[in-house]
């Protein structure tokens, strides 16, 4: 297995950790006898391989295989290529039904059924084929034993049993030899650079994660485990912002390191996270332990005890607002048995539960004698009560006080940017300028993505629909009808200028640079968001963001997936599409192999995926034919037709590829989903046929019973893509430009930007602009100063593009979605995420954020 940290780093920032990848290799005289290898023919052969899946080595990694001997370099090679082929997908065997996709696909399905049906129910063993009448040709094959002619069914075409569709033995002589597939050297304009990482790649690496603003998504926190594995607390900043992140940390160094807990664990619900850390769940309190599991009694103490020296409001609160986790754990760390050392832990835990305290014993006494010093704990019929913040806060917008609850979260800037749509609509007209000026005063104190999610609340007007996006194990959302009135224009206007102003603040505390290069194209993007439910894909895009595809190009969908020993699994590809108005026009799946012909065309139905090989799917979507039948939007869909969760696949993705060159092609790969958590159904991504757009929506849809499919839920499918193709692309969310419009904007005099046309203009800020009124012309794309050059990126500090098509000068800090050939050991390249990691808060107030 390839080095685990090698494969981080290559994954994420295509650095080559050629220590970790080169195998010890000495090679004798007799070795070299036996294989009369030469590096330079080891070295050309490397760089064709690479070629194929789109990779280009650097001179630093080309210099150093240059200097290995040739089983060095093989050992080297064998690595690197694991490593990417597990990334891209191209490490399985991808092996359709019909092995002569898309060219043999059977053009009637409902024949190809009933064909299966009768041969399935009326032949008999040694007696005539029932299909063709053939004399001895029809034989069981292995290990299902359904009797399949040889005449009827080509087995040099399949690759699985005709009848049941389940894989076959390997050696059974029904699968007959098939033709080799021809595959040509990938595409000069998808090659990306692999450059050698530096010896600190992993530290720097492990930084950039603890740096972020959101929490990880599943991909980023199994990333930082092994980038952690060998850390110490020097690696550590003096803050982690996100507490999942840190609760994660602490976990790992913990058992090295135990006086971390003091300085990590500020809030009980940081103790919690830290807790489902060590049991092995996720510390976003998504999802309980898979069973319970009992902690040291070091670690009980040490946990309790941090809990004891917290303020008891404060402890019985953050405890409140997960009441059922903390039962659960609470039934592990046996509070009352150390009721007399830490009376305050275990006072909260009385409140949590509801407990019935007897003075007469020693715990009942303890946790009462704690009580009677704090005013906010009262005692009712024997039981503990506490009137919480978020108590207050709904009861003061129950009782239509939204004057009362606007003072209470005056103390807490992050719930009330959080609440902000709430208040604007709950307060009379008169107290809109108390609610502009309690913003202005609190934005400081803010996350910066807090502030991004509410500007494109406060911006976006109600629609049909409402979309909510709840906690819980997979990405399951839903809709209902937005009946709510629209904010007042001038209120909206303002604390839209608010927000705006604050993000442009703290950009102008970031260094100065002498230009921007933008590329128009960002507004295709959606900002950075949290992390939490997504999917680990290639690109790592923001849900709702959206690629721009060609009209006459051909997209090949694939879904790989291998089942667990002893548990069969069926995963079924589909694809529904839609005209404009969301009417189901027709699908492609098991049931319908082909849609207008050539539209879309299914590789063919397999029902099984026993390891190690595993069983692929793959749809060709003809993009023109689509458009020429009346269809807009296309849907593509997995279901796990037997009703088993992804989580319980032992690998398992869906991805999409762009013009390949063969069967599977990696350099093709436009991006790829695992089939992850507890869901059955994953819409990952739709096309829009007319604004030309694959959009990314990474949901999962509920399910339930057994014999899922694009039959059964094309409605709800419809339904869920409708809404959020209207929140997505109605432009009110903040977008990736807007974000790099306002760090060009405070950094910079002088801004160029890409157009969608190609062309290239520039915008000087004047003398006396006001920077506000300057990110509002660039972030409009209003009339430019002047036009320029395409050579304006070469000399530009600070750079963001969709494709990095460019050659940057040295040392700029740039964006890149598909980064290409950009060298990282030569420029800052920067993640999504990272652009609105710099605008932190203050936090001048201090305050206490949970």
């Amino acid at each position: 297995m390839p080095d685990a940290l090698a494969a981080v780093l290559l994954r994420r920032r295509r650095l080559v950790d050629a220590a970790r990848l080169t195998p010890p290799v000495r090679r004798s005289a007799w070795q070299w006898l036996r294989h009369p290898l030469t590096t330079q023919a080891g070295l050309a052969a490397l760089q064709a391989e690479l070629i194929q899946r789109g990779f280009l080595l650097s001179a630093t990694v080309y210099r150093h295989c240059a200097g290995l001997n040739a089983f060095a370099l093989t050992g080297f090679g064998r690595e690197l290529l694991d490593v990417l082929d597990a990334e891209s997908g191209a490490a399985a065997d991808h092996v359709p039904l019909f092995r002569g996709f898309p060219e043999s696909v059977p053009g009637n399905t409902e024949t190809f059924y009933i064909d299966r049906v009768f041969a399935r129910l009326l032949q008999e063993p040694e007696q005539p084929c029932v299909l063709c009448g053939e004399v001895e040709t029809v034989q069981p094959v292995s290990p299902c034993a359904h009797l399949v002619c040889r005449s009827c069914w080509d087995g040099a075409d399949f690759s699985a049993c005709p009848i049941c569709l389940r894989h076959l033995d390997p050696d059974d002589p029904f699968l007959e030899p098939s033709f080799d597939e021809v595959t040509t050297p990938g595409r000069a304009d998808r090659l990306r650079l692999l450059t050698l990482a530096p010896a600190d790649a992993d530290r720097t690496t492990a930084s950039e994660l603890l740096a972020r603003r959101t929490p990880l998504s599943a991909g980023d926190r199994a990333d930082l485990r092994v980038l952690l594995s060998e850390a110490d607390p020097s690696w550590l900043s003096d803050t982690i912002p996100v507490r999942e992140t840190r609760a994660l940390v602490l976990a790992l160094l913990m058992p090295r390191f135990p006086s971390l807990v003091d300085e990590l664990v500020e809030t009980a619900t940081d103790a919690l996270r830290l807790l489902y850390a060590l049991m092995g769940a996720d510390p976003g309190l998504r999802n309980p332990p898979v069973r319970r599991q009992s902690l040291a009694r070091g670690i009980r103490r040490t946990v309790l005890a941090r809990l004891d020296r917290m303020p008891v409001e404060q402890l019985v609160e953050d405890m409140l607002r997960h009441h059922r986790a903390w039962k659960r754990v609470g039934e592990n760390l046996h509070p009352f048995e150390f009721a007399d050392r830490y009376p305050v832990a275990a006072l909260a835990f009385a409140v949590l539960r509801g407990t019935t305290l007897d003075a007469t014993s020693p715990t009942g006494r303890a946790v009462l004698s704690e009580a009677a010093k704090h005013p906010v704990v009262r005692l009712e019929g024997g039981r503990l009560r506490m009137n919480t913040f978020a108590s207050r806060v709904e009861g003061a917008f129950a009782a239509e006080r939204a004057d009362l609850a606007l003072n209470l979260l005056r103390t807490r800037p992050g719930e009330m940017v959080r609440r902000l749509v709430q208040l604007a609509r709950a307060l009379p007209v008169d107290a809109h300028g108390s609610l502009v000026e309690a913003v202005a005063t609190a934005v400081s104190d803010v996350s910066p993505f807090v502030l991004t999610a509410a500007l494109g609340q406060v911006r976006t007007p109600p629609g049909d629909l409402r979309l909510f996006f709840p906690r819980g194990g997979t990405t399951r959302i839903w809709t209902s009808v937005d009946d709510r009135e629209p904010l007042p224009a001038e209120l909206a206007a303002s604390l839209a200028a608010v927000l705006v102003g604050e993000l442009l603040r703290r950009a102008t505390s970031l260094p100065r640079v002498r230009r921007a290069f933008l590329d128009e194209e960002l507004a295709r993007l959606a900002a950075p968001a949290s992390g939490r439910s997504a999917s680990s894909t290639l690109l790592r895009m923001t849900r709702g963001s959206a690629a721009p595809i060609s009209q006459d190009e051909l997209l090949r969908l694939f879904v790989h997936w291998v089942e667990p020993a002893g548990r069969r699994v069926d995963l079924d590809l589909s694809v529904a599409v839609f005209d404009e108005e969301w009417a189901f026009l027709g699908l492609c799946d098991y049931t319908r192999l082909r849609f207008d012909q050539d539209a879309l065309v299914h590789s063919g139905n397999l029902t099984s995926a026993p390891g190690p090989q595993g069983s692929t799917e793959f749809v060709d979507l003809d993009l023109v034919a689509l458009r020429r039948v009346g269809g807009r939007h296309v849907l593509p869909v997995v279901f796990s037709y037997n009703d088993v969760s992804f989580s319980e696949l032992e690998r398992g993705l869906i991805g999409i590829m762009r013009q390949p060159s063969g069967l599977f092609d990696p350099a093709a790969v436009e991006d790829r989903f695992d089939l992850t958590g507890p869901a059955k159904i994953l819409l990952p991504f739709g096309v829009d046929l007319h604004t030309k757009e694959l959009r990314w929506y990474d949901v999962n849809l509920s399910a339930a019973g057994y014999g899922h499919g694009i039959a059964r839920y094309a409605p709800q499918v419809a339904l869920m893509a409708a809404t959020i193709e209207e929140v997505h692309g109605a432009g009110d969310r903040v977008s990736l430009w807007e974000v790099c419009c306002w760090h060009a904007a405070a950094r910079t005099d002088e801004v160029v930007v890409r157009c969608a046309d190609g062309s290239v203009v520039g915008y000087l800020r004047g003398d006396s602009e006001e920077l506000p009124d300057f990110a509002r012309r660039l972030t409009a794309r209003l009339e430019p100063d002047r036009y320029w050059d395409l050579d304006a990126a070469n000399r530009a500090d600070f750079i963001a593009v969709i494709t990095g098509d460019i050659d940057p000068k040295a040392g700029a800090e740039v964006y890149a979605l598909h980064p290409h050939l950009l060298d990282p050991t030569n420029l800052t390249l920067t993640a999504a995420p990272d652009l609105l990691t710099p605008l932190t808060p203050d936090t001048r107030a201090n305050l206490p954020t949970h």
